[in-house]
């Protein structure tokens, strides 16, 4: 009998983790009216990840597993695993037991009321840093105000969706992934239930500073053109700007002959003005060049070294 809820959790070096997530993620699917798959996808870990998997899927069938050939990616990973889930209704959580297992029922609930789309909304993120709160706050509703669609603010991967919404991310051809932005890009009946994010169960943080500037980046590019037009609105403020110095450098020539406003000192501001402009101009042309690089090569999104417990293949 195919499953009817499959879970997909991609994991990294969470070997710490795994067997108190396993006991939890068991303690709320034997309570589900229906069979259920638990698909883990191992992305490239480099601890024992992939052998407390592989113990897993000989101790209970209901355990599937991915071994990505090397490290893809968070976004990757969560790919992989779509691609490969039987189940109608498919949840996304994280390893580090910061998404709550026992949540996964009240996503269920809303999605029996007729939601397609059931994402689980942060209200407080316990125990982390300042600075990773107030940069994930900025973040969000910066986001929020940019993107060509209404991405939900404060919410991450931790989800329900519905099969059909699966099938059509599938069919997506992006290799530049942002999952968040994509179901929400597809539209159908979407509805949050708000959660406590609790801090790591154990292990090191996995999604590091520069990581986290990453995805936000791609998320940005991904869906708003608004960087585009920002070297526009710079390039004309920068413009208008040399209008009114070449005005006051004139003036100064006329009632100040002397002043040394004239001289050097306007001429290298000028330069370094004009300079950083043009970089960042550059710059934000080379984040939408690059995606435009990356798609047009084709490659795979991943590459697989292992896959156990599943009856197909993926499409």
């Amino acid at each position: 009998m195919l499953p009817k809820y499959s879970l997909i959790i991609p994991i990294y070096n969470e070997e710490a983790t795994i067997a108190a997530l396993y006991d939890r993620v068991c303690a709320v699917i034997d309570r589900f009216d229906a069979p259920a798959e638990l698909i883990l996808i191992n992305d490239g870990s480099k601890d024992r990840s992939l052998l407390l998997m592989r113990e897993l899927h000989d101790k209970d069938p209901r355990v599937c597993y991915l071994s990505l050939a090397r490290n893809f990616g968070h976004q990757i990973a969560v790919t992989a695993g779509l691609n490969y889930v039987r189940g109608r209704v498919v949840i996304v959580l994280d390893a580090d037991l910061q998404d709550p297992p026992e949540l996964i029922p009240a996503l269920i609930e809303q999605w029996k009321q007729g939601y397609q789309v059931v994402y689980a909304q942060r209200t407080e993120r316990r125990r982390e840093g300042w600075f990773k709160r107030f940069t994930a706050y900025v973040f969000y509703r910066l986001l929020k105000q940019l993107a060509d669609v209404d991405i939900p603010t404060d919410t991450g991967d931790f989800c329900l969706m519905d099969r059909q919404v699966v099938d059509l991310l599938n069919a997506m051809p992006e290799r530049n992934r942002y999952i968040r932005g994509l179901r929400s890009w597809i539209g159908f009946r979407q509805t949050a239930v708000k959660f406590e994010r609790d801090p790591r169960f154990a292990g090191d943080v996995k999604y590091t500073f520069h990581q986290s500037l990453a995805l936000a980046i791609s998320g940005l590019v991904s869906f708003s053109k608004v960087p585009l037009r920002i070297s526009t609105y710079v390039g004309l403020f920068s413009a208008f700007v040399a209008v009114v110095m070449m005005i006051l450098v004139f003036y100064w020539r006329i009632a100040y002959p002397a002043s040394p406003l004239t001289g050097l000192t306007t001429i290298v501001v000028a330069i370094f003005f004009l300079g950083a402009v043009q970089l960042l101009s550059i710059g934000i042309l080379g984040e939408y060049i690059g995606r435009i690089y990356e798609e047009v090569k084709n490659r795979p999104l991943y590459t697989l070294s292992e896959v156990a417990g599943f009856e197909h293949q993926a499409k």
